[in-house]
Order: structure tokens, then sequence, then C-alpha cells
């Protein structure tokens, strides 16, 4: 296993580039701020904290520094915090989001309480808002979770000898090429960082081609995230009369998509009851009013099942539940005879199909699939997911999918643990280096 090392100075083309990247984010600070501004008029969450992103903030002094840039890459993230709070590190996380903040805040309320971790907003990419925050938490080492390649925080943490290791990393095939030149030409960030730990081989192999040599291929942490029981037994106690579609993350722009899918499985003589999970909370209420407006019987999830998980009325006479919560998505998949994952009928790309594996469901996604390259080519060799490139044959395939099942998604999901150890135990020696 590769150790972590702090990489050496960066070549002059490379510094050059480093210049011009810092006057640019300097002139565009002034438009970052009032898009948090703006974006506070609908979370205010947005407009608090706002001093975290000079990289100011309560002296703290920490173990291991982890960025999770918003509420996906902080569920990812919590399988590796766990293990390192159960050694006894102190650790701090940093977002780029609100919603980042409050799965750290939700996940890990005892530990905050204790003061064994912290949560703190992410500083903009300037090199002195990094030298602050680093001068303030004086972490041994820190963990970048996904695609977080941002130049200055890459560097500034070289120049204050924190190691740091870019943890789940990839770059997408559809990415890879434009990668490849700006490496070539200028060099890439991730060849600054004291490890990349990535997915796959596959991508361990990418990284390699751009120029990064302190780079193995440990696996993904998503397959580490313990499964919450409670979540899932009520879902498997919502509906026991009829069978259960749920489409997880829909976004913005595919529903249509789906409403084609509804209208055409609500047609059948035993149609099923739909699960529809906004991936944005801004959706959950255009969501509802939208499908009601199309003629579906709709009830949202707040008015029809309590905080307790448990029906508070009969659902038989509706069509679609809008699933307007957060945290809750194990509820939502724990029923369902297939499970759709939204993104895949829009260019972002499809959503997480880790989880709905991991309950041994038959997943189906569209044909953007760039996002989940790992493990979305492992699971479709392996069967386990079925990519729909004609909107036109979702409804047949799924229909398909939930008289067949997918009796090997378990055995995929078990075969992919294992990540967050592999990565602890890879950082040891930053750890024990400092006293």
């Amino acid at each position: 296993m590769i150790r972590p090392e702090l990489p050496g100075p960066p070549r002059l083309r490379y510094r050059a580039c480093l210049a011009v990247y810092a006057a640019l984010m300097a002139l565009a600070e002034p438009s970052i701020r009032r898009y948090f501004l703006r974006r506070a008029a609908a979370d205010p969450a947005y407009g608090e904290h706002l001093e975290e992103r000079e990289g100011r903030g309560e002296r703290i002094d920490v173990d291991v520094w982890v960025h999770a840039v918003s509420m996906g890459e902080m569920r990812s993230a919590a399988p590796l915090v766990r293990l390192l709070l159960d050694e006894g590190r102190r650790v701090v996380t940093t977002h780029a989001t609100p919603a980042g903040r409050r799965a750290a805040e939700a996940a890990f309320a005892p530990e905050i309480a204790a003061g064994r971790l912290a949560v703190r907003y992410a500083p903009l990419d300037r090199p002195a808002y990094w030298e602050r925050f680093f001068d303030g938490a004086r972490p041994r080492t820190g963990l970048v979770m996904e695609m977080e390649f941002w130049p200055w925080m890459i560097e500034a943490a070289a120049r204050a000898g924190v190691p740091l290791c870019l943890v789940n990393s990839q770059v997408p095939g559809r990415s890879f090429p434009r990668a490849r030149r700006l490496a070539r030409l200028f060099g890439h960030p991730a060849s600054r960082a004291a490890a990349v730990f990535a997915k796959s081989p596959r991508m361990a192999d990418r990284f390699r081609d751009l120029g990064v040599t302190r780079v193995e291929a440990l696996g993904e942490t998503r397959f580490d995230i313990p499964l919450p029981q409670a979540q899932i037994e009520a879902g498997r106690l919502l509906c026991q009369e009829r069978r259960v579609l749920t489409l997880a993350s829909v976004v913005a722009g595919e529903e249509s998509v789906f409403e084609d899918l509804a209208k055409a499985l609500l047609a059948d003589p035993q149609p099923p009851l739909i699960l529809w999970v906004p991936r944005a909370p801004e959706l959950f209420e255009a969501t509802a009013t939208r499908l009601a407006d199309k003629g579906f019987r709709v009830a949202r999830r707040s008015e029809v099942i309590g905080a307790d998980l448990v029906p508070t009325r009969p659902l038989g006479d509706i069509q679609i539940i809008v699933g307007d919560s957060l945290g809750e998505m194990f509820f939502y998949l724990a029923p369902a005879s297939a499970v759709v994952v939204g993104g895949g009928f829009v260019e972002k790309g499809a959503h997480n199909v880790i989880e709905p594996l991991s309950l041994g469901k038959p997943v189906l996604t569209g044909p953007h699939v760039w996002t989940i390259e790992f493990p979305g080519v492992e699971a479709k060799a392996a069967g386990v997911l079925t990519v729909v490139s004609d909107p036109a044959n979702l409804a047949q395939a799924v229909r398909r999918a939930m008289d067949d099942g997918s009796a090997g998604a378990e055995a995929f999901h078990a075969l992919h643990k294992g990540a967050s150890r592999r990565i602890v135990d890879a950082i040891r020696p930053c750890l024990e280096d400092r006293a």
C-alpha cells in the first residue's frame, strides 16, 4: 500500500497557472458571495457562517480534516469518519453546501457536543483563506471526497505540511480527454496531492495517465454505509397489498420521462404504488403540484406518513407518494420491487445506485451513466443494473425487473465493501508521524 507523501515544489508552468487562477478567483469572489446571498433567500443557511468561507472560525486542533462538499459526499464520508472517531481521532469536516453541513451535524451530533468533531464551511479556493484554515485546525492529514480538485486547496495543504489524500476519486471517461490535455500542458491538481485513492483500477490508471504517481485503487466508501434497519423495516411494512416502484433522486428535466412511465404502469391490471423521491428539497412542492395537475392521485409523504414512518391513513386510493423528506432514502427503497435511479435521463448524469443494490433491489437508470462509471460498468456487467437507452422502453424494462428481481445485487454489494478500512489504514502513517 502506498504511503502518502508531501509533493515537492511545483513546476514553473504549474506555478504560473496557480497565480493566474488566484487572480481569477479574487475577481470572482464578489459574484460568489452574491450567489450565497441569493441562495439564502430560499435556504437561510447559505447566509450563515460566512466568515468560515474565509477560513476564519474558532481555533480547533484535529487529527483529520475531511472535505465533503454536499450531502452525498458526506454520506460517503460517514463510514470513514466513524472509523476515525472510534479510534479516538479528532476530526473536522468541511462542506460547500448547507446540505453537506447538516448531514454531518445530524450524523455526528453526540461527537460534536463532546468536542470530538467540528463542522465548518470550506474556505473559498484562495491561498490566504486556506492558509488561515490550516493554521487554525492543524490537521495531521486531509481526506477530500470524490472529484474536488481545487488547485489552491491542494497546494495550500502541501505548503502547510498537511498530506492531502483524494478519496473515492475518479476521472469519468467523458471528461478524461480534456483532463489529459490540460495535464500535459500545465499539470493536473491531483498530481500535487499526497496520495490518490481511486475507486477502481480503471480510475487509478487514468490518474497515472494524468501524471499522478502516488495512486492506488482502494474502492468506494459508499459500499460501507451502514444500513438503517429502522427505516428498512418501516419501509417493508409500508404497502403490502401492492407492488411498489421507487423513483429515487429524480432531477429537474427528466420529470416528463417518469410521468410517461407512471401513466403506463398505472394503466396495468395490477398497478404499483409509485414512490417519487425528488433529488432536491426545492423540487418537493413543485413535483407534487405538477403531478396533481397531470391528473395523478398524489400525496406527499408528510401528509400521509407520520414521523414514526407509519401511515396515518390508508394508502389504497393513492397512486403516487412524493417523498418530501431528507435522510429517509432507505425507507423509500425498502418496499420497492424495482428502483429507477434518477439523473440518467439528463446530461448531468445518474446518481447513486449503491443504496438500492445494498437492499438487493433490481436497479434501472437512463443512458447518461458517466457520473457512476464505477460501479455502473461493473454492476451492468454483473447483471444487477439495467441501463435503458430509450425512455420509450422504460416501462417494459421496469415490468420485467419487477417480475424477475435481482438475485445478485446483495452479493455484488458485499463484494465491494471495505474501502473505508483500507483508507484509514493507508493514512495511519500520517497520523502517527506528528506527536
